[in-house]
């Protein structure tokens, strides 16, 4: 079965059954926007919660969940710079008007790579290989930048922009103060967003792998940059599959596998806690049902990182369509979010941090001599005095010293040597503010939908058997009565309504043959079905059957709910 055939065999299997499909279907579709159906909406929302187990759960003590609008005024995607950063290359057929992607089109053109290529080295390969419109083989205009961010107005008021957010952490950057003072004031601390993200690509394809809207899932992670310590790196067991960024540029797609304390020792990882979360997101991702060696960290060079990341690791998870796929994110945002948002806001995000002692420092204080300025400069007195405060104490101190002159130059202005004296003062300190450094995993729900699906997917005897780890299936039991029998059909029923209110996703089926039934069972990943036969009505045992082996094993019938419990979560074989 080759890729191809199984990516459209998932595809085919998701519309029939209802995990995924088109949306707006009956008006012809529209690229970049998936519907969930039923089992599709159960699987994303148990791969969500499985995240929230690994990520926030699991690290209750230093993370915690926030939720914040989808929607956001112009002048915070400004301070994060996404207004002016968040764009991918966009070129124009002068003949047809169609738009492409034009790196992605230059890519399938002319078989080569040109990720990180600016606008000027694109449209000079476009124009000296001839690429033309893939549609109608006419000219291409030059390459553009198209901002990806989905504008809207807030209110009445068409001067009011907003944006739909293209990621969760800016509503986390805004609130991080609240969300500190809330918890104790406290670093490290984690802070975790699950909700919908829009991203409006130029051309997007490859199904539910590239969509205009999804759900992420992020930590923005806050720590202090002068206390490096992980205390959490003895969870990390095994090794890391990373694929460096010197390597790469050597031509190697090989990744070498390290330990964690390894990769922090020769500056593979710069920061241990970006180390720390990328084994969360191995185990994660080992969890939904990906082998180890279908994944790795590929480390991205300097023109492929985001303009907040100081360095970034991409997760790679192998599938059979497109070979390796990006899954999440990794990267390093050091106190970009924080210190652009205290310069646009004009609000403090510092966080104190106090010294363990009192400390005795020298500083240095600024001190002007304001009647001598007020009669020198008059009415721009105020301007001036502004102009000295703004400056770096420091900056200022080096400048007077190093003026040979009477008078030194601010901004226009010859300013006395004699109006402004640099004193040096002593005082006892019982702290400092810092701006906390941010490491951030982020991740994509729909992309990972597809992965456990692409890894689940197998044929065995000409059948569909969808291996979806337990803890992921959709729907957890299924009930059957072998033969349409009213006695066998009402205990049946029975057993199903127990397990609904035992909190169990239950299907009930008697229609067909009892293996026709197993085999839409298997097809939806069902891992366990309770069949009640004629020797139920004798010795009240039912049979319980193993999706992925196909043994089957009586148990009594008291014991079912107990059985399928300990059966779903690893805890008893059906042998």
């Amino acid at each position: 079965m080759s890729g191809f055939d199984k990516y459209e065999k998932i595809v085919e299997l998701a519309k029939r059954r209802g995990f995924f499909w088109p949306s707006y279907e009956i008006y012809g579709g529209v690229a970049g926007f998936y519907d969930l159906g039923p089992l599709g909406t159960l699987l994303k929302n148990r791969i969500v919660e499985k995240w929230r187990e690994w990520f926030v759960k699991r690290n209750q003590g230093f993370v915690v969940e926030i939720e914040t609008p989808i929607i956001m005024p112009y002048k915070v995607l400004e301070a994060s710079g996404h207004v002016e950063h968040f764009t991918d290359p966009i070129v124009e057929c002068l003949r047809c008007g169609r738009k492409f992607r034009a790196d992605q089109l230059v890519e399938e053109s002319l078989n080569v790579k040109v990720e990180g290529m600016g606008i000027d080295e694109l449209s000079r390969l476009i124009r000296d290989k001839g690429v033309k419109c893939p549609l109608c083989g006419g000219e291409l205009s030059d390459v553009k930048l198209f901002n990806l961010l989905f504008t809207t107005t807030i209110g009445p008021y068409s001067q009011d922009i907003g944006f739909l957010r293209p990621e969760a952490a800016q509503g986390i950057f805004t609130a991080f103060k609240r969300v500190y003072e809330a918890f104790r004031e406290r670093l490290p601390i984690g802070i975790a967003q699950i909700g919908r993200v829009a991203r409006n690509e130029i051309s997007p394809r490859q199904g539910i792998v590239r969509l205009r809207e999804f759900t992420i899932m992020e930590v923005e992670f806050f720590f202090d940059p002068e206390n490096l310590e992980c205390p959490l790196l003895d969870r990390c067991k095994g090794k890391l599959r990373i694929l460096r960024a010197e390597d790469r540029l050597k031509g190697s797609q090989e990744p070498v596998e390290v330990d964690v304390y390894e990769a922090l020792r020769e500056k593979i990882i710069k920061m241990p806690w970006t180390a720390y979360w990328m084994c969360i997101a191995r185990d994660f991702l080992i969890d939904l049902g990906v082998p180890e060696h279908d994944m790795m960290f590929e480390e991205k060079l300097p023109h492929e990182r985001a303009h907040y990341s100081a360095q970034t690791f991409d997760q790679l998870v192998r599938i059979s369509r497109w070979g390796w796929l990006e899954v999440s994110g990794h990267a390093y945002r050091t106190d970009y979010d924080l210190s652009r948002h205290m310069k646009y806001s004009g609000q403090d995000l510092r966080v104190f941090k106090r010294f363990e002692e009192p400390r005795v420092i020298k500083s240095y204080k600024v001190v002007v001599n304001k009647a001598l300025i007020g009669k020198l400069f008059k009415d721009k007195a105020t301007d001036v005095l502004n102009l000295i405060s703004s400056m770096d104490v420091n900056d200022l101190k080096s400048k007077i010293s190093s003026s040979s002159e009477e008078y030194i130059v601010l901004g226009g202005y010859s300013i006395p040597k004699s109006a402004v004296s640099i004193q040096e003062v002593t005082e006892k300190v019982s702290g400092k503010h810092i701006i906390p450094h941010v490491v951030e995993p982020s991740f994509g729900a729909e992309r990972l939908l597809l992965v456990v699906l692409d890894h689940a997917y197998s044929e065995e005897d000409g059948r569909v058997v969808l291996k979806l780890p337990r803890s992921l299936a959709p729907i957890q039991v299924a009930v059957y009565p072998l033969v349409n029998d009213t006695e066998l059909e009402a205990k049946a029923k029975e057993i199903y309504e127990e397990l609904v209110n035992g909190g169990f996703y239950v299907v009930y089926d008697d229609s067909g043959t009892i293996g026709r039934r197993y085999a839409r069972a298997d097809e939806i990943g069902i891992p366990v079905v309770v069949t009640v036969d004629h020797q139920t009505l004798v010795d009240s045992t039912v049979t319980l059957r193993d999706r992925d082996s196909r043994k089957q094993v009586r148990v009594r019938r008291d014991e079912v709910l107990k059985k399928i419990q300990e059966f779903l979560t690893g805890l008893y074989e059906i042998t």
